[in-house]
């Protein structure tokens, strides 16, 4: 392997696509990025963004296979490939079994395989990105990284449901949370950003975008979180519906005569702000036309604010007291509007909004939107691939492990039944 300063590759995947982001091992700006999009279909391609400049491919298979190994020719005529030290792959579910990120082992796909049931749209798809890469670059370590791993610190009460326990023994019921990865990287950047102290702390974290969820953070560790068994449950979001009376599915299979593939349809991919608003799930769009006077624009937006401002306040009870709130993800990044109206139903709490501050804190750029607190209100942009990359050239050992690693994972299976 070349001597030139070490890369990862952090991978997403997808059933219908797969994002990469190549970074430098020791941190810092993305070098390149892209996605693979439409795999399966007679469309698909793959759309490298380097140094400003967007490269499109079509692929021919249209496959997992093909869109990483096309990406990897890319690599190599830029001469990078040969200084992918790691590749760092996101993982949706790691049940139980995983409590922090891992090398891939044998063991660890075996382990992501038992878990899928969980996740049957999430973790197949990555474990066909995860084997791809394993059979096109066999002697490049590979480190998972779970979405659920975070939360694995909730207390029992917290995740477990007010269900007959044997469905917990036997089928693994129980609330796991997602979007720990985001999670996990801002509420530590907050506690830099705000001065806190590492070991005694509590804030709340909003990430806010097409999926969306909330999580209390005490002293660097979840102790709860609004999404559960999936991520359909707890806030609105784009398309999904967050909290639901269940009795509204058996409703609805009784009375409207819905299969249970179609209701799951339902609450996935045509309801939150998409079918509150009846125009999209795009929250700049309804924005835009909520100014216009669109009542089911206003709407939604009204629906998502008391949503966001119930879970946040139900979230501080899980604290011994709550020091910020801290939003992030493309709204809670971009829409200084939801975050006002976040804070103003949140006044029980003492927030007083800096309206210039909310107004400047958009596009990538940090910083507190209120004045006086404790508790006080902050905008912190998330970074999943930076903390996917630093966690898997940690567990890589850039610098010298990487034959051990590669003695681990040489017989791992790359065909699977996924």
């Amino acid at each position: 392997m070349s001597h030139s300063p070490r890369l990862v590759l952090v991978v997403n995947s997808g059933s219908s696509s797969l994002k990469f982001t190549v970074l430098p091992a020791g941190g810092g700006a993305a070098i390149l990025s892209g996605v693979a999009e439409c795999l399966g279909l007679a469309e698909a391609r793959l759309i490298v963004k380097e140094n400003g400049v967007k490269t499109i491919v079509d692929l021919v298979r249209g496959d997992h296979a093909e869109a990483l190994a096309t990406l990897f020719a890319h690599l190599d005529e830029d001469a990078l490939l040969d200084r992918v030290a790691v590749i760092g792959h996101r993982v949706v579910h790691g049940g139980e079994r995983f409590t922090e990120s891992v090398l891939v082992t044998p063991r660890v796909i075996a382990d992501i395989e038992a878990v899928s049931a969980l996740a049957p749209l999430h973790n197949p798809a990555a474990l066909i990105g995860l084997c791809a890469c394993l059979e096109a670059l066999p002697g490049v370590p590979q480190v998972a990284v779970f979405d659920t791993a975070f939360h694995q610190t909730m207390p029992r009460a917290a995740w477990t449901y007010a269900l007959p326990q044997a469905l917990y023994r036997d089928h693994g019921i129980r609330r796991y949370g997602f979007h720990g990865t985001s999670h996990r990287c801002v509420s530590a950047r907050a506690v830099d950003l705000l001065g806190l102290d590492p070991d005694d702390h509590g804030i709340v974290v909003a990430h806010l975008g097409n999926g969306a969820s909330a999580t209390a953070v005490l002293d660097g560790r979840s102790v709860d979180t609004t999404m559960g068994l999936t991520p359909l449950e707890g806030l609105v979001m784009g398309t999904r519906s967050g909290d639901l009376d269940v009795g509204v599915v058996a409703h609805l299979a009784r009375v409207g005569g819905r299969s249970l593939a179609e209701i799951e349809t339902l609450l996935n991919k045509e309801s939150g702000l998409l079918g509150l608003s009846g125009l999209s799930s795009d929250c700049r769009t309804l924005e835009a036309a909520a100014d216009e006077g669109h009542p089911g624009a206003i709407l939604a937006l009204e629906v998502f604010v008391h949503r966001l401002a119930r879970h946040i306040g139900g979230l501080a009870t899980s604290l011994p007291r709550l020091d910020a709130v801290v939003f992030t993800g493309g709204i809670g990044e971009n829409s200084s509007r939801i975050r006002a109206m976040t804070l103003a139903r949140l006044a029980a709490f003492g927030f007083d909004l800096d309206e210039t501050s909310n107004v400047t804190c958009v596009g990538g750029r940090e910083g507190r939107i209120s004045r006086g607190g404790p508790p006080v209100a902050v905008v912190v942009p998330t970074d999943e691939e930076g903390l996917i990359a630093a966690d898997a050239a940690r567990l890589a050992g850039i610098g010298g492990a990487e034959g051990m690693v590669v003695e681990e994972i040489a017989d791992v299976p790359v065909r699977l039944a996924v």
